[in-house]
């Protein structure tokens, strides 16, 4: 795409026999410069909109289940890894193999319903959801946003539903748009931010639809947010604590998440959502 000073100038026929130079106009939408501009702003925002839903809807997918989890957590630990990180490995197999039996559940579903495994296409966790999903054979999306010092997306993300985002609240909205349960294992600030929010939405009911929260890990999830001191202290009430459960094992948590699709949503219509 040629940005404006590249432009070609092609000659006018004039009525009087002189041929005058003018610029061939470009449509806004094929101006580099314009789009990338803070005026095009919202046009970018709806591109994270609309592209997405493109996509997702050409391949029929309409339901996920969505990992969340910290970037930092290895698959082994080395020498350099940090030693609060090197107690967490653990939790990148566990991610793995619960993903890869998600997907595995969902391959045996053939014609049924589908629940497409998506996580936040980097490293750590995420990686080990996508990594998990292509173990069983089956798709995954990726969800990544573009950040100046993070890698690309890890190459367990399937090729057709690799996302990139550059809005945070966009990437977060496909997040939880077509969720039907999430499953959160340690993570830090964005891990948390994201939980924080769905909590929140849910809890006000601006997120209506049934929607399974299972926690995993709950030694971790208990030590860094004390819910039940929430509770007691009256800042949140008893029922919030049932908008989400803890597992710790990959056994319990494909059992909870199996349990909960089956009974919400594996004889519902997509029409009658």
């Amino acid at each position: 795409m040629k940005r404006r000073q590249d432009w070609e100038l092609v000659p006018w026929a004039d009525p009087y026999g002189e041929d005058i130079p003018h610029p061939a106009p470009h449509r806004a939408y094929e101006d580099p410069e314009f789009l990338q501009s803070p005026e095009a702003r919202t046009v970018r925002v709806l591109s994270e909109l609309l592209e997405p839903q493109h996509r997702l809807r050409r391949r029929g997918i309409t339901d996920t289940i969505v990992f969340f989890g910290s970037a930092r957590i290895p698959g082994e630990a080395h020498d350099t890894t940090h030693g609060g990180l090197a107690q967490l490995t653990g939790y990148y197999e566990a991610a793995r193999d619960l993903a890869a039996r998600l997907t595995a559940w969902n391959i045996e579903r053939a014609g049924a319903r589908q629940f497409v495994v998506c996580s936040g296409g980097g490293p750590g966790i995420m990686e080990a959801v996508n990594r998990g999903a292509a173990d069983a054979g089956g798709e995954s999306i990726g969800f990544g946003i573009h950040l100046p010092e993070e890698q690309a997306l890890n190459p367990y993300v399937s090729e057709a539903l690799a996302f990139e985002f550059h809005y945070f609240f966009m990437r977060k909205f496909w997040f939880l748009y077509n969720a039907k349960t999430l499953v959160f294992f340690p993570g830090g600030f964005g891990t948390m931010d994201e939980m924080m929010e769905i909590l929140t939405l849910v809890q006000t009911q601006r997120v209506r639809k049934k929607m399974g929260i299972v926690l995993y890990g709950s030694d971790f999830w208990r030590s860094v947010v004390d819910f039940d001191a929430m509770a007691r202290h009256g800042v949140i009430s008893e029922e919030d604590l049932a908008l989400f459960q803890f597992t710790d094992s990959v056994d319990e948590a494909f059992e909870v998440i199996r349990t909960f699709l089956e009974q919400n949503y594996e004889s519902t219509l997509l029409d009658e959502e």
